[in-house]
């Protein structure tokens, strides 16, 4: 009987429930699309003519679907070296994210679990570089690099120097971001370890690196994000060197001096995306799991 009776009240529970989400559903469904129509607009612009684009707005793309064309992805995709430019911005990218979070792991590492003096201090002085312009490093890392640690030589243009300066304009965030993750780690797990023998590098490469997977791969998703995107470090450190430009660089120029070329922007930004896209999605699963912890708790 009562069984019976349970049935039909579990059933009108959940029937409840659904009535009381879809007002939540349909409000994130709103909230999502208008987050989105921006990103719409430009898309339909890249398939658009400039003379389309400076007489009608893109939604009339719904009412009159003509005069769409892909001549304006034919121009950024046959510009001269293109492939060159994206292979250097591979170059670029992959060790200016892998130098900085392996060097971030380590030291997010220590600011959590090891002891030694001044150990809050530093830390706080890490977190206050995050709100530094980066403009105001330029010129003192720029001579720098013109006599790299006192032998004369320079090394501004070179991928070496743009890898450096993403390291060191990364570096802040990326240990704030693990060491306040590293932190909430189970303390149970690594005073275990430490009872039965393991040093502080063991404790860290079997116990404290695999539980921090999803920070790292939110800060992997960030700084690669960050350094694809990257026009203004490139523009600084490797300047009129081409053999060592970016793809940044490569589509900033199809715009001249005196404005022209801009409808080819939108395609460009959609050529652009294509790799932090597929990052992203690789690592996506352990994006929220690790901003939420790593971010919030500390």
């Amino acid at each position: 009987m009562t069984s019976t009776s349970a049935a039909p009240s579990q059933a009108k529970g959940g029937f409840g429930l659904r009535r009381l989400r879809w007002p939540v559903h349909l409000t994130l469904g709103v909230l999502l699309f208008i987050w989105l129509m921006p990103t719409i607009g430009v898309f339909i612009n890249s398939f658009r003519s400039a003379d389309a684009i400076n007489t009608s707005g893109w939604w009339t793309i719904f009412t009159n679907p003509g005069g769409l064309t892909v001549d304006n992805y034919s121009q950024v995709i046959g510009q001269e070296d293109l492939g060159s430019k994206f292979l250097n911005s591979l170059y670029i990218t992959i060790p200016a994210t892998v130098i900085p979070t392996m060097i971030a792991a380590f030291s997010a590492y220590a600011f959590a679990w090891m002891r030694f003096p001044g150990k809050n201090l530093l830390f706080l002085l890490l977190v206050a570089l995050i709100v530094i312009p980066l403009q105001t490093t330029f010129i003192p890392i720029g001579q720098f690099f013109n006599n790299f640690l006192g032998t004369g030589t320079n090394i501004n243009g070179s991928f070496l120097a743009v890898w450096l300066a993403h390291t060191a304009y990364g570096l802040p965030f990326a240990i704030y971001l693990l060491r306040n993750f590293m932190a909430d780690l189970p303390r149970e797990v690594l005073e275990s370890a430490y009872i039965d023998g393991a040093s502080p590098v063991q404790a860290f490469f079997r116990l404290a690196l695999p539980m921090s997977v999803p920070a790292i791969a939110s800060l992997v998703i960030f700084q690669f994000v960050f350094v694809w995107n990257d026009l203004l470090v490139s523009l600084i450190f490797i300047g009129p060197n081409t053999e060592n430009q970016p793809l940044t660089q490569a589509l900033s120029s199809l715009v001249s001096s005196y404005g022209s070329g801009w409808q080819y922007l939108a395609a460009a930004g959609f050529v652009a995306m294509i790799v932090p896209l597929m990052v992203f999605l690789a690592l996506q699963r352990y994006f929220v799991r690790g901003i939420s912890s790593g971010s919030v708790k500390g």
